[in-house]
């Protein structure tokens, strides 16, 4: 009878053992899943930037360099999604999408350069001027090259 109940007993460890291991593997393969899902951002997420007037010795002019804060680093290199207005840079198709329309954006009316975020698209595609849609880009922060807007989405997607 003792043996019955000792071989009971590691029976029940090892299932335990088995659950355990199933549970962790599960919270394992969810948290690597949710890395790859790309994350939603609002416009707010991206305010965590101060600005310093600097000049650039290349044209000698002075420009609005970034110093972006620790939640915007976080999200550099990450695959992320927003939803804003449309605006043309140029005719050869260069989008950016802003926080507001284009009559308040950073070009035409008062609001910040980190209300933009330049368009790498994938796929060229033509937009009207503040369409309101959503795109899924990766990330990519823009310090000091006066050619481009401080955020870049690469890759970029409609995603509506």
């Amino acid at each position: 009878m003792q043996q019955c109940c000792v071989k009971e007993k590691v029976l029940t460890l090892k299932e335990n053992m088995t659950l355990k291991t199933i549970i962790f593997l599960f919270i394992l393969g969810t948290a690597s899943l949710q890395e790859q899902l790309p994350q939603v951002i609002s416009w707010k997420d991206l305010k965590d930037v101060r600005f310093r007037k600097k000049l650039n010795p290349e044209v000698g002019m002075v420009f609005l360099y970034p110093e972006f804060g620790l939640k915007v680093k976080t999200l550099s290199g990450k695959e992320l999604i927003i939803k804003g207005y449309t605006i043309p840079i140029n005719t050869e198709g260069t989008y950016v999408i802003s926080q507001y329309p284009m009559s308040q954006c950073f070009f035409c009316g008062g609001a910040g350069p980190e209300s933009m975020i330049e368009l790498r698209l994938k796929k060229n595609k033509r937009f009207k001027t503040d369409e309101i849609h959503t795109f899924k880009g990766k990330l990519r922060l823009n310090p000091d090259n006066i050619e481009e807007l401080n955020y870049v989405f690469e890759e970029a997607e409609l995603v509506d």
